[in-house]
């Protein structure tokens, strides 16, 4: 906990409710994290984390299913109950499904919205990254950089799970809501659907912000 990081809930394109805690574990690996503990789930929540999905904890590997509410409703496990971390208790980890908890603190480098001159589809947006000298960001990497490098950008792009999503850290009209936070626009098809692209490039390699290659940023 005295490690400065962030938790972020998961859940892979099929859908919510899809993980077991193997798959769990290897979806927050996937996305540059870890299964979050009990600990890491409980001071998120006492910043002010409310999330209506259960999903998987590490917790010393037994593998039990939590989620943070701040503000109790109906539709999340009834309104009259108290704000709290909710226990469903240990799951059996093999045949239960839930989405996932993830723990990131790690960002060995930097997380930009890559300028382009047009939207683009995800392989046209890999391709970009790539020109640039750089990969698509994880989701863990995008959670960090709006955590820890205060990554503020009310514009949706690609991440490399093919999911769309983009920080914010002053919550402002037309960006999300009324709360900072990273937000999320789903799984869209990746082959029609364009937006632009959340790149990551490893430290002590210099960034550039804007695609490569003149009037062509996808050619490749």
């Amino acid at each position: 906990l005295s490690l400065p990081g962030v938790i972020f809930p998961y859940h892979p394109r099929l859908g919510r409710y899809t993980l077991n805690f193997h798959e769990a574990q290897q979806a927050c690996l996937e996305q540059d994290g870890i299964l979050a503990s009990h600990d890491q789930l409980h001071q998120a929540w006492l910043e002010g984390m409310d999330w209506c999905n259960a999903g998987w904890l590490e917790d010393g590997s037994d593998g039990s299913v939590q989620y943070p509410i701040s503000r109790p409703r109906e539709e999340c496990g009834r309104k009259d109950t108290p704000v709290g971390v909710r226990n469903y208790g240990y799951r059996h980890k093999e045949s239960e499904h839930y989405d996932a908890f993830c723990f990131t603190s790690n960002l060995n480098g930097k997380v930009y919205f890559l300028k382009t001159y047009r939207k683009l589809s995800y392989a046209e947006a890999v391709q970009a990254c790539k020109n640039n000298g750089a990969a698509v960001a994880k989701v863990g990497q995008l959670y960090a950089a709006w955590k820890i490098q205060l990554l503020d950008r009310c514009e949706a792009g690609w991440l490399e799970d093919g999911s769309i999503r983009y920080p914010i850290v002053n919550p402002r009209a037309r960006c999300g809501g009324q709360e900072p936070g990273v937000r999320n626009l789903g799984f869209p098809d990746k082959k029609y659907k364009l937006f632009g692209v959340y790149c990551f490039k490893k430290a002590g390699e210099a960034v550039s912000e804007k695609a490569l290659g003149g009037g062509h940023p996808n050619r490749v």
